[in-house]
């Protein structure tokens, strides 16, 4: 499925701008619910600055108006302008997140052996001879490199790792592994924002009386 050509901001601007639900947004933009809930709650690493996507011809009021009248009507993508797309060299990565590659780097070599060296480097935005490195324990930093997810660094999104690693066992004749970290999460997220709305609701009866609630308004964002 077509991605926007920014995804967090885009998902920033529809937070901000539309009742869409947390999960139409990430499906939307290609993100992990847990990324729009940290940009929801301002809790990313930067503040983001929202993109919209009406106006950058990636979707269209009518899909947004859809989207809000279902929660779970699945948002369709209009043709946008092309993207533009990388042909060769590495992965641009920003510097605030370059010290972090070395950590992204040596978690996929300890998860997952048999992703090969030329699909990290592209996934990661570094070189085979920094793989090799850090793999035989002669990187020159390798006293402080400790083996930390790329997504939860920033450095990927969990969708491209979850590729990387589908494509690397099939490759490999293994079977995928199930990444059980995130199970349960969304039902937790679901009583957190049922507890927040429940408490905001009380502060908003002391001040206007008593509000009748309904499903829908306790899950409103």
């Amino acid at each position: 499925m077509a991605q926007p050509l920014m995804p967090h901001a885009t998902a920033s601007w529809l937070v901000d701008n539309t009742s869409l639900s947390f999960e139409q947004i990430a499906e939307f933009c290609g993100l992990h619910i847990l990324e729009v809930q940290a940009i929801a709650d301002d809790t990313a690493a930067t503040k983001l600055t929202g993109r919209d996507p009406v106006r950058a011809h990636e979707l269209t009021m009518d899909e947004i108006e859809k989207g809000q009248a279902n929660p779970n009507y699945v948002l369709k993508m209009q043709k946008g302008p092309e993207q533009v797309r990388r042909t060769k060299g590495p992965r641009y990565t920003p510097v605030s997140k370059r010290q972090d590659k070395p950590d992204g780097i040596a978690w996929i070599l300890r998860h997952h052996p048999e992703v090969s060296d030329g699909a990290i480097g592209k996934l990661i935005g570094t070189t085979r001879t920094t793989i090799a490195a850090i793999r035989d324990r002669t990187h020159w930093n390798i006293g402080n490199i400790v083996p930390k997810d790329p997504v939860t660094l920033g450095l990927c999104s969990q969708r491209e790792l979850d590729a990387l690693v589908a494509k690397a066992a099939k490759a490999a004749g293994i079977e995928a592994p199930t990444d059980t970290r995130l199970e349960g999460d969304r039902e937790a997220l679901i009583e957190q924002l049922r507890a927040e709305r429940y408490a905001a609701s009380h502060v908003q009866e002391d001040e206007q009386g008593p509000i009748e609630h309904t499903a829908e308004s306790l899950f409103k964002h």
